[in-house]
This record gives C-alpha cells, structure tokens and sequence, in this order.
C-alpha cells in the first residue's frame, strides 16, 4: 500500500509493509514538520495577485503549516487566499504583513471567509468540510476576565457599544460622523453624584454642581436665550450672541448686521470722513470738502467697479483715470474719446476704438483683440508713398489700399463683423484731405 497524507498537518502516513530502510527517515522528517505546524512562518503574494492560493505540502516543509502565517508582497486590491486542501482542520493565526494598504481575505471552500485587513491579526479556525468549508473568526466574540492593553485600543466598527455593569445598564455608543452617546438619562458623575452631566430628556442637558459651575475659556458662547435672575457684570464689555460693546468699538464677530429703526438711520461723523474697511484693509471713504462730498478708493491702484444684480461689470472708473463701460451709454451733451497712437498699422482694440497712424515705411493694417460690433476712426497719415497692405482678417477694397498708399493723409472707419476670421472686419477710406 502506498503512503497516504490525509491529517491535518498532512504528514506521511505510511502504509504496513511501507517504508522499509526508510522507515526512521520519514518518521524524522515528520516530527520536523510536527515541530514546524507549532511555529511561525511568512508566505509571499505575487505582486499585485487578486487571488492566492496557499497548499500544505504533503509530507515536506511548506510556510503555510505553521500556526503562524504573515503574508507578505504588494497589493493594489483585496487578495482571496484559499488554504487547500479543503479537509484539512486546524487552527491558524494569520498577519497580513503586506504593503499597498489592502485586505486580504482567508478562504478554504464556498463558505464563510474571514477578512484581514493591512497590519492587522487573526485567529481563525479552519472547518476542512470539503467544497463547502469555512473559515470562522475565532475571536469574534472574545470574554476575558481582565483586559490589559498597553498601547491604542481600536472600536473599527461604526455604531460600536462599551457597555458597563452586570446588567449593561449602561452603554457608550458611537455615533457615526458626531461622536460618544451614553445611553438613556444616565449621568456622567465627577467626585460624587452630586456633580454631573446629563442628558435629563430629549431637549434638556443638565450640568449640576454643589456650588459653583466655573467656566474658564476665554471666549464663552451661549447660543439661544439666557435666563438671568441674578446681576450680570461686565466689567470687559458686553457680548450678546457674537454681537460686542466694549468702549468705542461695536463688533459684529460674523454674520451681517441690520439696522432697523422706525424713522431715519443718521450717521454723523464730526471728522468729516466715512471709512468702508475689510478687516484692516481700507476700502473706500465718502469725505466732506467744503460740503461736498468726495467718493474715493481709499487703498492706491484701486478702481471703483459698478455692478448689477447678477455681478456682471457695466462701469470701471480705474486708478490710471480711465472710464470703461461695458455696454450701451447714453449721452445727454457732449462726450470726449480716447485716441491710442499706434504707427505700425497694428491696432489693439482691446486698447481702444480711435487710432492716430503715421507710417514710418510699408506696412499692413491689422487688428488685434476684436470684438463683434467693436467699430471706430484712424486717422492715417502716409509719410512717404508707403505701401499699404491689409492682413486676411481685413476686407477692403483693392483700389482703397492703393489710394492710401500715396503720401496723404486719410480717414479710415472700421467695423468688426466678428471677433475673428477672414474678411471679418470691414475697413473704408476717405479721399485724401486736404
């Protein structure tokens, strides 16, 4: 007959009449592995496996005989480990030492499996029931006499419960996201039960003292209404909510502030100055000079923007005394513009709409920064029969060019169709002026 390996630590069986000349050989090499199933051991997973298959040896030495197993290698997902064959039955304790921060998951057949997660330790039995065996926590529900830890105590699941006393009459929940609950109207006590916190029902907390409540923190909050039967001093000044009146300041910690009154709101300011700040940062000032009243930034290189409702810009007045409106204006009188000079036939719309050219050799009129509906005057001046030529985006007419290519001065309107593209914006020109 030949040897069988069906135990639990699959050893060499051997058979009547087996072994013979060998026979110590073997029985040596199974007290080896007897003494090797009591130790520790680690087994490496290929790098990045999902899945890992761990066999006893039959009859020779193998990591996964040990009671002791850390499995070791990189991961970059959960591993399943099968520890085959699926008869065997034994205990196992079982370290994911591996690195990338996953599980690892003990499985013996289709049944229960146990998961581990990175740098953490198991006990686990294994069932050896065949296709169908289970690996089961043997720890899962642990009761010790006394419980001594000399490092961090971890509660990994959300919702976990410490309860005290005999009858676990009173419990310390988790709450998930908020923090520590203790049960019911239980109280935490300090010296005697004369002295607690509690939660008396749904909407009341209780704090009781003997004596005094002293509260130390430098700041002290109380949202909602105070009753008061005794004297409040202020000696520092008076907070109501985060509202605070302390000698020649009023401060609103945060939020906005409302003034509401039945008749006029009238600020008056001896100093002849009104001051708008953000923090310590000076903003804008409405001041009197000589009974008129000046607006102005109050910080340099600073613009005064007018916005409507929803934001959108409709008129900058800029720190280098320029006026930019940004849609339609209506002008009751007399309006002045703003004339760029710019003698290279290169014209920056986003500048302005009115150029002065003189040429100083050939060039070719281009336009920069368009925009649809953008329109206005040049007026140019060729310097000395210069030739004149116009970039793609320009549409002008052929003869046009070849005029204003003569020594002269000339009047030349533009419209802008769009933003880009060829023939897009329009160009015309006067006759020379005389």
């Amino acid at each position: 007959m030949a040897s069988t390996y069906v135990n639990d630590l699959r050893l060499n069986e051997l058979a009547t009449g087996d072994g013979s000349g060998t026979w110590g050989t073997t029985t040596n090499t199974n007290l080896e592995l007897i003494a090797e199933a009591l130790g520790f051991d680690t087994e490496a997973i290929t790098t990045n496996a999902d899945t890992h298959t761990s066999t006893v040896a039959d009859g020779a030495t193998d990591p996964v005989r040990s009671m002791y197993v850390k499995y070791t290698g990189t991961l970059d997902s959960a591993c399943t480990i099968t520890i085959a064959p699926n008869t065997i039955k034994r205990v196992h304790i079982i370290e994911n030492g591996t690195s990338g921060s996953q599980n690892i998951i003990i499985s013996q057949g289709s049944g229960a499996n146990v998961t581990i997660p990175p740098g953490d330790c198991k006990v686990l039995y294994l069932d050896g029931a065949g296709s169908g065996a289970a690996v089961v926590d043997a720890f899962a529900s642990l009761s010790v006499v006394d419980l001594k830890v000399q490092d961090d105590l971890s509660f990994t699941s959300d919702s976990a419960v410490v309860s005290f006393g005999a009858d676990a009459d009173t419990t310390l929940t988790h709450t998930d996201g908020t923090g520590l609950t203790l049960n019911s109207t239980n109280k935490l006590c300090f010296n005697d039960a004369s002295q607690f916190i509690q939660g008396a029902s749904a909407t009341v907390l209780d704090i009781a003292a003997t004596d005094t409540i002293e509260l130390t923190a430098t700041n002290i909050a109380v949202v909602g209404t105070m009753g008061a039967t005794g004297k409040i001093t202020a000696d520092a000044g008076i907070d109501i909510d985060n509202f605070n009146i302390d000698g020649t300041t009023i401060a609103l910690s945060s939020g906005d502030l409302t003034l509401d009154v039945a008749g006029d709101i009238i600020l008056n300011a001896d100093g002849d100055d009104f001051k708008f700040q953000n923090d310590t940062v000076n903003l804008l000032t409405i001041s009197n000079s000589s009974s008129d009243a000046v607006i102005k930034p109050a910080t340099d290189a600073k613009d005064i923007i007018f916005q409507q409702f929803d934001g959108t810009a409709v008129m900058t007045v800029e720190d280098n005394v320029s006026l930019a409106i940004n849609n339609d204006i209506t002008v009751a009188g007399r309006a002045s513009g703003h004339v760029t000079t710019d003698n290279d036939g290169s014209f920056d719309l986003a500048v302005g709409n009115d150029f002065i050219c003189t040429s100083g050799g050939n060039l070719a009129i281009t336009f920069t920064n368009a925009a649809a509906g953008q329109s206005g005057n040049i007026k140019f001046v060729n310097g000395s029969n210069h030739t004149i030529t116009a970039h793609a985006d320009v549409a002008i007419n052929a003869d046009v060019l070849s005029t204003i290519s003569a020594s002269g001065t000339y009047h030349l309107s533009y419209y802008c169709s769009a933003a880009s593209g060829n023939d897009t914006i329009l160009v015309s020109a006067s006759a020379i002026l005389t």
